[in-house]
């Protein structure tokens, strides 16, 4: 891992995604930030761009994250996410190649190298195992290793993907950080995750959709406690 990266398991992913804006954005950045403070997890929170600065000036705990950005250097680029812009307003990290917003090999490969440049932690997804052992190679600083097709279900990954796609990414590059996700829904579902033997997990719809986002935030991350305090034991 890179020496910027301040992140330490347990911990836990929410992305907002677009299901939620505006002020919504904020006051879910809020409860995460105060269920890191309660259970001593550390929260990445991948914000919607444009909520970028309100979300870090609202929150002390919470490690804000870009949902995207571009392998491009200061200049030429309309509507283009460059880098440096992203650190100037607060971000700390940034999320790559989601199944929403795939790269190519060389483009991420690219994208990692100017994230590096400018200080942002990287958070790289990968939808199978054989992607998971390929983006290792490029050493960024945690992978998400979630199937594609479960994302969004509520279908949450079992024991034996945790355990083997933990190991698929370690067998390449120990010091990565490996989060397994997909369907994440509830509190059990971050139990099973992280007990399996997972650095982390996180959700989007789960939090996103839950009748009250707070409550549920508090749940998972009081989950996520849990296990790997009865992991470590």
């Amino acid at each position: 891992m890179s020496s910027t990266c301040k992140i330490k398991a347990p911990f836990f992913e929410i992305g907002p995604k677009s299901y939620l804006y505006g002020q919504d954005v904020i006051d879910l950045a809020i409860a995460a930030d105060k269920a890191s403070e309660k259970y001593g997890v550390d929260i990445i929170f991948t914000t919607p761009i444009v909520e970028i600065a309100r979300v870090k000036a609202a929150t002390k705990h919470i490690h804000v994250f870009a949902p995207h950005m571009d392998p491009i250097v200061p200049g030429r680029g309309l509507a283009d996410i460059l880098p440096e812009s992203l650190v100037a307003v607060g971000a700390e990290g940034v999320m790559l190649n989601h199944v929403e917003k795939p790269l190519s090999f060389e483009t991420l490969a690219a994208t990692i190298k100017r994230a590096e440049e400018v200080g942002l932690t990287t958070i790289v997804c990968a939808d199978s195992m054989a992607d998971a052992s390929k983006i290792a190679t490029l050493n960024p600083d945690i992978i998400v290793a979630e199937p594609s097709e479960l994302i969004g279900t509520g279908v949450s990954v079992g024991p034996e993907y945790v355990e083997a796609a933990t190991k698929c990414v370690k067998d390449v590059n120990a010091d990565i950080l490996v989060l397994t996700a997909a369907g994440i829904a509830n509190g059990q579902d971050v139990y099973n995750t992280i007990i399996a033997g997972a650095d982390a997990t996180g959700s989007s719809s789960g939090v996103a959709k839950a009748a009250d986002r707070a409550a549920m935030v508090d749940e998972m991350i009081a989950a996520v406690r849990k296990a790997w305090d009865e992991r470590n034991a």
